[in-house]
């Protein structure tokens, strides 16, 4: 069995190390493609292994047609809309995900963007405290989670909403959950995103919704690009100056948010949200556990795909 690393964006040396004693003491072979530069030297190296770790590479319905043995692939990290699920399971093949190994990284970082936020950007004038501060959790999974208990320790009041959550487990975290995400963006001082990207969420945080946040609201964005209509943002931020927009996910749109809000905007340069080395180590150590516990026991536990 051969199990592929296929990331043009590199894991660090040690994760990759970290990988291969888990393939190799499975008694698998282990092959890498790193900073790769053209779609077909994936399609070559995909010919004949069984797995495939990759990050944001792209799977999409060529490379599962020019991998004839693969068996699953597993997306180092959460999200996982670079691969073509209905195209892995016509051919068979298993998608994974590595759910929570990133979730600190993550939300460390929404932390970040609003402490960013409410300082002004650090541009030397006053700004305002995270404390007393009403924070919005849109989506209470791992992430989401880790960003309650982050919140917590800056005293801020815990809100959240989750259509696939129940109350009593945001309860336990010390979210107070609400019945709807018009009330939770009417409530809250800081909303912080972290829905998927489906065809239901796509372009469903507008300005119809993020107009109803109080006077100084602020949106911090840690999930995903095409959860956020640009276009009907820009326009209420023109609307409303009181509003802020803090990205980790560069916008269609960026040029435009910078040159009418400089001062009310930011984004990251790329994806940043599991950038660190530890979240690096952890989602791939995780996928090569979870490769070598489907191929030798069959356990699909965090597959994604039907």
């Amino acid at each position: 069995m051969k199990v592929l690393v296929a990331t043009d964006k590199p894991f660090a040396k040690v994760a990759v190390d970290g990988i291969r004693n888990v393939v190799e003491e499975a008694g698998f072979e282990l092959a890498l493609l790193e900073k790769y530069t053209d779609k077909k030297q994936l399609l070559d190296a995909v010919a004949n292994v069984e797995a495939v770790i990759i990050r944001s590479d792209i799977i999409d319905a060529d490379v599962l047609e020019a991998a004839k043995a693969l068996k699953i692939v597993v997306r180092a990290g959460a999200g996982y809309d670079n691969v073509d699920l209905d195209a892995a399971t016509k051919k068979g093949v298993c998608v994974m995900n590595t759910p929570g190994q990133n979730a600190n990284a993550v939300a460390e970082l929404a932390l970040g963007l609003m402490v960013y936020a409410v300082r002004n950007q650090y541009n030397g004038t006053s700004g305002t405290e995270l404390l007393g501060k009403k924070l919005g959790i849109h989506a209470c999974g791992n992430v989401g989670r880790n960003v309650a208990r982050i919140a917590n320790g800056f005293g801020m009041e815990l809100y959240g909403y989750d259509a696939y959550c129940t109350a009593e487990s945001m309860e336990k975290d010390g979210i107070k959950a609400v019945s709807s995400v018009n009330e939770l963006y009417k409530t809250c001082n800081v909303v912080s995103v972290h829905i998927p990207a489906t065809p239901e969420t796509r372009n469903s945080i507008n300005a119809a919704l993020v107009g109803l946040m109080p006077k100084g609201g602020i949106l911090v964005n840690t999930a995903r690009k095409e959860v956020i209509d640009e276009v009907s943002l820009i326009s209420l931020m023109e609307e409303r100056t009181d509003l802020r927009y803090m990205t980790d996910i560069m916008p269609a749109a960026h040029e435009t948010f910078l040159a009418k809000f400089p001062e009310r905007y930011f984004s990251t340069p790329k994806k940043m949200g599991a950038q660190t080395a530890e979240a690096n180590i952890n989602a791939g150590i995780a996928a090569a556990h979870q490769i070598v516990d489907f191929l030798k026991n069959g356990n699909e536990r965090f597959r994604v795909n039907k």
